[in-house]
């Protein structure tokens, strides 16, 4: 059974478990709670929050540059580049710390890219995307580390299937966008606002899912290399809740 829709993890024999170690008890005795990856070798939730915080710094400082110089036409460009690079690194189970942040300030362009474009048909717009993705993913992570989110099997199913369904949805609306305007009109009015709150409900699910198998690579003692490939699967997941953010907030906007 799948254990994430998030395709870094979900391809990744490491995090499934494959062909891993669990933590030797007498060297975590020894290092105890504090141990670092420069420590052990191996990853750490710290390590891989460090690293993440590292790839969405790099995303906007290039966003940041994108957005001041007004390069937004650079942003579907990128958005192939990006697409490419991450399906690189999710098929070559890329660790290398410089492909992955090559990724994260492509994706920046990109993300620099459509935030322009989007603050200047709602101004303020970007502000409230960040602020409210930010909150959404300190809420899921309080919930999950306070016990209240339990990824079970039958939770992992759900979001799974679900995700899947979604992404499936999605693609039929935009194929049908190409034949009819606005497609089956799941971005517009009053269906677009609940599919956009289900969306950002999905991707909160999904982060759950990331944060639960980063936890069971560094309880697995994963080589510490693992670290940026977990940053990458969190970045992913983070990329997809904020352009959702900014899509809802459009169509509140607009409907204003």
């Amino acid at each position: 059974m799948r254990t994430s829709t998030n395709p870094a993890f979900n391809r990744s024999p490491a995090f499934a478990g494959e062909g891993s170690q669990t933590a030797d008890p007498l060297e975590e005795s020894f290092y105890g709670p504090s141990a670092t990856s420069q420590h052990t070798g191996r990853m750490t939730v710290d390590d891989v929050v460090i690293k993440t915080g590292l790839l969405l710094a790099i995303a906007m400082a290039t966003g940041g540059v994108t957005w001041a110089l007004g390069l937004g036409g650079l942003a579907f460009p990128a958005a192939i580049v990006g697409l490419v690079l991450a399906l690189v690194i999710i098929f070559k189970q890329v660790t290398n710390p410089g492909v992955i942040m090559a990724y994260a300030a492509v994706e920046g362009v990109f993300l620099g890219g459509i935030s322009q474009f989007f603050n200047d048909r709602y101004p303020g717009i970007v502000v409230q995307a960040v602020v409210g993705t930010v909150a959404v993913t300190a809420g899921v992570l309080a919930l999950y580390k306070s016990g209240r989110i339990r990824v079970t099997p039958k939770f992992t199913k759900m979001v799974v299937g679900a995700t899947i369904g979604f992404f499936v949805l999605v693609m039929v609306n935009l194929v049908a966008g190409f034949f009819v305007d606005g497609g089956l009109g799941l971005r517009q009015g009053p269906l677009g606002i609940l599919v956009g709150l289900f969306a950002i409900g999905l991707a909160s699910l999904n982060l759950v899912l990331d944060f639960d198998m980063v936890e069971k690579g560094a309880r697995q003692g994963l080589p510490t290399r693992y670290g940026w490939f977990a940053a990458f699967g969190i970045m992913v997941t983070l990329v997809w809740l904020y352009v959702e953010m900014l899509r809802l907030l459009s169509i509140l906007r607009g409907s204003d």
